[in-house]
């Protein structure tokens, strides 16, 4: 059995899971752990807990210590260090005119590296701006690109709806979202309207998605034949399936009418092919069919170049 605890870090809402080994953490306990960017500080969301090893899929890292007074002044040390540097870097991002956006920068808790975190489209050549980054903080400088979604879950924003982003106050993983989940939902299809502040498709899109799938296959959809109280055949034009309403085509110059769903009736096959005008015709069951396949006469080849000198030849001589 291993002892693992989930910790949070203060630029994300996502857990990360490390080994706590001897120690046993509650919710809300601050730690040192050693992370890929370094020492850093982190709450506990998850506490201590025992899992098999086997159902582990990946190696976990372990917690060095429980943060002490001296490690909670260090941070909020480094935090206010972090702003100075921020603006340095900044400043001189301008002055060497990189096509990038500074975001923020932070320090390790042991103060062995300071990382500057920025947004670009394309790769950036900040080895001149690093020459002058390092002589200024005397310790390690890192910089970092991160991804539009993720810059916009660090810089917030209020969304379309007109709350606070899901990235910045809730999600702990970015959802995977697609413009045919925008289409089973009847969204329109301008990514103008349906992408966030990120400039990606809104997370939330993927809310609901599951729910529509279901909704699909019990539901009829657009363009499906119906039998309302108003008309004995008219096709299905739009579909709210959070509402169950249902707009139908009832005449060519006319406009769509609502109906709700105890309001109509789905045309089977059967009555589709009742609502037709079929032609029959009774044959005496004594009557003799047979089809004649008249034979086309075949046409005469055409001559060579050969034949046709020949054939004049003879033509002279008779």
């Amino acid at each position: 059995m291993v002892k693992i605890v989930g910790i949070q870090f203060k630029e994300t809402k996502r857990v990360y899971y490390f080994n706590s080994l001897h120690y046993n953490f509650k919710v809300g306990d601050k730690v040192i752990v050693d992370t890929v960017r370094g020492l850093e500080i982190g709450t506990v969301l998850i506490p201590t807990t025992l899992k098999k090893k086997e159902d582990i899929e990946f190696e976990l890292k372990d917690v060095v210590r429980k943060a002490t007074d001296k490690d909670l002044a260090n941070e909020i040390e480094n935090i206010e260090k972090a702003k100075v540097a921020f603006e340095f870097f900044k400043e001189k991002a301008i002055e060497f005119n990189l096509d990038m956006k500074p975001l923020y920068a932070e320090y390790t808790i042991d103060k062995s590296k300071v990382i500057f975190y920025y947004v670009a489209e394309d790769r950036v050549d900040f080895r001149d701006l690093l020459k002058v980054l390092a002589p200024q903080f005397k310790t390690r400088v890192e910089l970092r690109q991160i991804g539009s979604r993720e810059a916009a879950r660090i810089i917030g924003g209020i969304g379309t709806c007109g709350r606070e982003l899901c990235c910045k106050t809730h999600l702990t993983n970015f959802n995977f979202v697609t413009m045919k989940m925008a289409k089973e939902q009847g969204m329109s299809l301008n990514t103008a309207k349906i992408s966030g502040c990120c400039g990606k498709l809104m997370c939330c899109i993927a809310y609901e998605n599951e729910m529509y799938k279901e909704l699909k296959k019990e539901l009829p959809g657009v363009g499906t034949f119906v039998e309302t109280s108003t008309c004995p055949r008219c096709k299905i034009v739009s579909v709210d399936y959070i509402k169950k309403l249902f707009k139908t085509q009832e005449g060519i110059d006319t406009m769509p009418v609502t109906h709700t769903l105890e309001e109509i009736k789905v045309l089977d096959k059967e009555d589709k092919i009742e609502n037709e005008t079929v032609e029959t015709v009774e044959l005496d069951e004594n009557l003799e069919i047979t089809s004649v396949v008249e034979e086309e006469t075949p046409k005469p080849a055409k001559k060579n170049k050969y034949e046709k000198r020949m054939s004049k030849q003879k033509n002279r001589k008779n």
